[in-house]
């Protein structure tokens, strides 16, 4: 787990902890007001409920002690809950309101990380990746293969409808099921508008969902940041950056090229590869504009160390435009 994120969760946990100990003091405050007789069966509960522990620890006989002391607790108990119940409130007005009653709000049931664990782990990736609004709309649910045509284009060897289906064979039955075992990086490359961004907002829901953490950079947003990172020592940005489970480059070859950005952009590429951490790049440059664009250990990294995938289509986002104002 990248450095920082467990921290982060357990004060959301002691946060939750805290607010609900405040809270059920309100309660308590309320109900002693209004009620103090019920108060006074909540205080005796607890007070058995230290003898017990101490009684057992001393008794030669603990389990008949125990017997004796859950008896008369569970009695004190019951006619908190009806008296509560005949006042209108609910039974457990006076106990503890856990979000998760598996793990009472820590997060983890013995050593073992507890499942509301797992989801708070998520949002916190969501927030993290800046993909959180444009996901809700780009993905899988909303992936229309009608947008692609059936009429071949050019000498491609498959209809623009007949090379997505087979992309998306690949995302769905082997890429996404297996992300955390395969060691594969992605180059989605095509011409504007041919579905690479939409195909990677995809993955990106299908990835967090899974519980890793996704950072979706353009390439020109990629530059600025790791100008940061050089710059203004920027550590925790770096640590994203290199340690996400996923790093999505989009649209490579709209950066502005100098010195740094192919230094950089080699560095972190490079970097990720011998670390095994996953990419996804996309780019409008075909093959070839890919090595005269970039350095050749950059075009090195990407055509002989990701997995290409060919877009090609009309500009679907012209389609979908013309469709909607007709």
């Amino acid at each position: 787990m990248i450095k920082g994120y467990q921290t982060e969760i357990l004060k959301i946990y002691d946060k939750l902890r805290e607010d609900e100990a405040r809270a059920l003091k309100l309660r308590k405050t309320e109900i002693s007001k209004e009620y103090p007789q019920i108060i006074d069966l909540d205080n005796k509960i607890q007070k058995l409920s230290l003898q017990m522990a101490v009684s057992v620890l001393k008794s030669n006989n603990g389990e008949k002690t125990l017997n004796n002391f859950k008896e008369d607790i569970t009695d004190l108990r019951i006619k908190k809950c009806e008296m509560l119940v005949e006042r209108g409130y609910d039974p457990e007005y006076l106990n503890l309101h856990y979000h998760c009653n598996n793990c009472k709000d820590t997060g983890f049931i013995s050593n073992v990380k507890c499942n509301c664990y797992k989801q708070k782990l998520i949002k916190l990736y969501y927030k993290n990746s800046e993909l959180e609004n444009a996901i809700k709309a780009n993905n899988f649910n909303n992936f229309d293969l009608d947008l692609f045509s059936n009429h071949k284009l050019g000498d491609e060897k498959f209809s623009p409808r007949k090379n997505m289906e087979n992309n998306l064979e690949y995302i769905l039955k082997d890429y996404i099921p297996n992300f955390s075992k395969l060691d594969i990086n992605l180059l989605f490359y095509g011409n504007p508008g041919s579905g690479k961004t939409y195909l990677s907002y995809c993955i990106s829901k299908a990835i967090l969902d899974k519980g890793y953490l996704v950072i979706y950079k353009t390439s020109d947003e990629l530059i600025k940041n790791l100008r940061d990172i050089r710059f203004n020592n920027d550590s925790a940005l770096e640590s994203l950056l290199l340690d996400c489970d996923l790093l999505i480059i989009d649209d490579l070859g709209a950066e502005h090229l100098n010195e740094f950005s192919i230094t950089e952009l080699f560095n972190i590429i490079n970097k990720r590869i011998l670390t095994n951490k996953k990419m996804l790049i996309s780019t409008n440059l075909i093959l070839p504009g890919i090595t005269k664009q970039y350095s050749e250990r950059i075009a090195s990294r990407l055509i002989g160390e990701f997995k290409l995938c060919k877009f090609y289509s009309e500009d679907i986002r012209i389609k979908k435009n013309l469709e909607k104002n007709r």
